[in-house]
């Protein structure tokens, strides 16, 4: 399967209070640990998708899209838009550094018919999400700051895949949960 990654990354940060992404995670900037587990996921490409003043100089091999509004519906249509013509797309959010290598090649063998993949830990969904191609229409019709979340909730053709790891579901969205994270184990 020809798949693609897609690291959405344009969002505010109002929680975070200053630029989130760039913020030290274990030595190295909070979006250094997402664009890895996107490398590691079985895809021909890596998509980030962006704020316009973000410096992406530290990673020159990425397909960048840059967008002015920082939505996530928007980030998402941009992402799916440059993912045009591959057999499905992992969304990835720049603010998750634990995701486990693994796991999307676990989404990618479940994704079979279904109109997504989507990882779980004690019963409660995360990410990487893996949609199917027959998906991106439907996100081009989201709107706001709303990911995929709401669409695949009416969904019954979406694979549930139990993760081995807590890290599917942690995210960073205050300062102090960088040091509460740092701590844990994880990719």
């Amino acid at each position: 399967m020809n798949l693609a990654a897609i690291v959405l990354a344009a969002g505010k940060a109002s929680r975070f209070g200053s630029d989130k992404l760039s913020a030290s995670f274990r030595g190295e900037p909070l979006l250094a640990h997402a664009l890895r587990a996107a490398r590691a996921a079985p895809v021909s490409r890596v998509i980030l998708v962006c704020p316009l003043t973000f410096d992406t100089s530290p990673w020159p091999d990425l397909d960048v899209i840059r967008i002015v509004s920082p939505e996530m519906s928007g980030s998402l249509k941009a992402g799916i838009a440059a993912a045009a013509g591959a057999d499905g797309a992992y969304i990835f959010l720049g603010d998750m550094p634990l995701v486990p290598h693994g796991v999307a090649a676990d989404l990618a063998a479940a994704l079979n018919d279904n109109f997504a993949a989507v990882p779980r830990w004690q019963g409660k969904s995360g990410h990487p999400v893996l949609l199917a191609p027959r998906a991106f229409p439907h996100i081009a019709t989201l709107t706001g700051d709303k990911g995929a979340g709401s669409l695949l909730k009416t969904r019954k053709d979406v694979a549930f895949v139990e993760a081995a790891d807590e890290g599917v579901i942690l995210d960073i969205d205050r300062a102090e949960d960088i040091a509460r994270l740092e701590n844990l184990g994880g990719a």
